[in-house]
C-alpha cells in the first residue's frame, strides 16, 4: 500500500488533470496484450494496422513492467489540458541524472539490453524517445482522441458533482475501489508497493483514463506533484455503444457472461430499458439479472425522475478489478 500523507494545503490542490502521453504510455500494455485486450479489442486492430512497421522496442523495453515506469517516461501533466508536443518535450528535457536514477529504480539488477544506449547516452536517446512516441501518438491514439475526451467530460462532470454533493470524502470514495481516504490519508491499495510520502502542501493531481483500466497508477517521487492516475467512467463502452461481449470472458465463468456484461456496462449509471436496448434482449430479462446482482451487493438502485437507475457497487467494481 501507498500511503500519502495530506495537509489542509494539499486538499485545497486537488485537482484534475489529461494527459496524452500517459494514454500513449498506458496503451503499451493493451497492444503487448497484459491487460485489457479484450475491452480494447476495436482500438487494438485499428492500432497495430497504423503501427506496423514501425519499431516499437524501445516502449516495449521501458513498459515492460507493467504498470510500474519509469517516472520521465509520464511526467504528471503540469496543466489540465496540456498539449502532447509539450509533454513530449518534457520528455526530451529530461537530465541525464534522472534518466539514470529512474532506470535504477526499475531495474536495479540486468537493465534491459535494449536499454542501455538510453542509459550511457541520454540525451541523444530521449531524442529517439520522442520521436518515437510522437510516431505512436499520430499512428495510434490521436484518431481515437476526440472519442476518448467525450469520456473525459462526461468524468469530469461527475466528479464534479460528487464534490458538489459530498466533498472530498465523496469524491475519493467514488474515485476507485483501490483508492480510500481516512484520517488525513490517501491510501492506495497496491499489493506489490508499500511506501508512506508526505505531499508537503504539494497538491494530489487526479488522471482520467482510458488505457489504465482495471486498475490505478501512483506517482510518489519527488520530483514530481503526487498523482493518481485512475480508469475514466464508462471506459467499457469507450469503443462501441454494442455491449461489450468480449470483456467480460474471465468474470463470466463465476457470474454468467449476461451478467458480467451489465456489470460492465453500468461503470455508468443505466435504467433496464437502456440496458435491454444495449444488450439486444427484453427489460424483463435483464430485471432478473439485475434483481440477483443487487441482492448480491454488485449494483445499487436509485431513482431519477420518472426513471430507476442502475450502477455498480464498490464491491461489483472489486470483483471486475479481481477477475481482470
Amino acid at each position: 500500500m501507498i500511503e500519502l500523507v495530506v495537509g489542509a494545503k494539499d486538499l485545497a490542490r486537488v485537482r484534475f488533470g489529461r494527459s496524452a502521453l500517459e494514454e500513449v504510455t498506458f496503451s503499451l500494455g493493451v497492444l503487448a496484450g497484459r491487460k485489457g485486450a479484450a475491452l480494447h479489442g476495436p482500438w487494438i486492430k485499428a492500432a497495430k494496422a497504423g503501427l506496423a512497421g514501425e519499431d516499437l522496442s524501445l516502449l516495449n523495453a521501458l513498459t515492460a513492467k507493467g504498470n510500474y515506469y519509469p517516472g520521465f517516461l509520464v511526467p504528471p501533466p503540469r496543466e489540465t489540458d496540456g498539449a502532447f508536443e509539450d509533454e513530449v518535450e518534457r520528455v526530451r528535457e529530461t537530465s541525464a541524472e534522472e534518466v539514470r536514477r529512474e532506470l535504477d529504480l526499475c531495474w536495479p539488477e540486468d537493465l534491459p539490453s535494449r536499454l542501455r544506449p538510453l542509459y550511457d547516452n541520454p540525451p541523444r536517446h530521449l531524442a529517439e524517445l520522442a520521436e518515437v512516441l510522437t510516431t505512436y501518438w499520430h499512428k495510434a491514439i490521436e484518431p481515437a482522441w476526440p472519442r476518448i475526451k467525450a469520456l473525459y467530460d462526461a468524468d469530469l462532470a461527475h466528479r464534479s458533482a460528487a464534490l458538489t454533493k459530498g466533498g472530498l470524502d465523496r469524491l475519493f470514495q467514488e474515485l476507485h475501489p483501490q483508492v480510500e481516504y481516512a484520517d488525513d490519508r490517501l491510501k492506495l491499495h497496491l499489493a506489490a508497493h508499500s511506501a508512506s510520502v508526505r505531499t508537503a502542501g504539494a497538491g494530489v493531481l487526479l488522471i482520467p483514463s482510458v488505457f489504465i483500466w482495471p486498475r490505478i497508477a501512483v506517482f510518489d517521487t519527488d520530483d514530481y506533484q503526487p498523482a493518481i492516475a485512475f480508469p475514466v467512467r464508462g471506459v467499457g463502452t469507450v469503443w462501441s455503444d454494442g455491449p461489450p461481449r468480449e470483456t467480460v470472458t474471465p468474470l463470466a465463468g463465476l457470474v454468467g457472461r449476461s451478467r458480467a456484461t451489465l456489470l460492465v456496462l453500468l461503470e455508468l449509471p443505466r435504467s433496464t430499458t437502456q440496458l435491454a436496448q444495449t444488450l439486444g434482449v427484453t427489460a424483463a430479462t435483464v430485471s432478473e439479472h439485475l434483481a440477483v446482482l443487487k441482492r448480491s451487493n454488485l449494483v445499487r438502485s436509485r431513482r431519477d425522475g420518472r426513471s430507476v437507475l442502475y450502477e455498480r457497487t464498490t464491491l461489483g467494481s472489486r470483483l471486475l478489478i479481481d477477475h481482470s
